[in-house]
C-alpha cells in the first residue's frame, strides 16, 4: 500500500469511527492525502448563534476535524497539542463550508498544520493552526509491508 492508499485508508476507518464529525455535525470527508485533508460542512439552521451566523464553535469543530484527519494521514496515531483560530467572515444559513488542511511541518513527533475554511463562493471564512502530538499507536493496523 503506498501512501495515498494508506492516507485514504486511515481517513476512511476514522471517519467511520467518527459519529460527532459525520452524524452530528454532517460532515463530509472529501479527501485524505498523507499531510493533507479536505472535509465539507452545509451550514443548517440549528447551526446559527444569536445572530443568526453560524456559532464560531460550529465553524472551529470543522477545522478541527479536518486537522485530526491531517495529522492522522501518515496512520500514526497524533493528537492536537494545540491550535488558534481566527475567524474572517462569517457563515451564513446555507453556505456550504470547506475546511483543506496542509501539514506545514512535522519534526519528530510534532506538526504544524493549518486549516482554512472557505465557503461555496471561495471566501475564507476563517484561518485555524494546529499543532500535533505523536502519541503510541496507529490508527488501522499495520501489515508487514507497512511496518517496513
Amino acid at each position: 500500500m503506498d501512501a495515498q492508499e494508506l492516507a485514504r485508508a486511515v481517513g476512511e476507518s476514522m471517519f467511520a469511527a467518527d459519529s460527532a464529525s459525520r452524524d452530528f455535525m454532517q460532515m463530509e470527508l472529501v479527501s485524505c492525502a498523507p499531510g493533507r485533508a479536505v472535509m465539507r460542512m452545509a451550514v443548517r439552521e440549528p447551526m446559527l448563534n444569536g445572530h443568526k451566523i453560524c456559532h464560531g464553535g460550529l465553524i472551529f469543530t470543522l477545522a478541527d476535524s479536518t486537522f485530526a484527519f491531517a495529522c492522522n494521514s501518515r496512520n500514526l496515531a497524533t493528537v492536537a497539542a494545540g491550535c488558534s483560530i481566527e475567524f474572517l467572515k462569517p457563515g451564513r444559513l446555507g453556505d456550504v463550508l470547506t475546511c483543506e488542511g496542509v501539514e506545514q511541518t512535522l519534526q519528530g513527533r510534532h506538526g504544524i498544520y493549518d486549516m482554512k475554511v472557505s465557503n461555496q463562493r471561495g471566501e475564507v471564512v476563517a484561518m485555524f493552526r494546529g499543532k500535533s502530538a505523536q502519541i503510541a499507536g496507529t490508527v488501522i493496523p499495520v501489515t508487514g509491508a507497512e511496518a517496513a
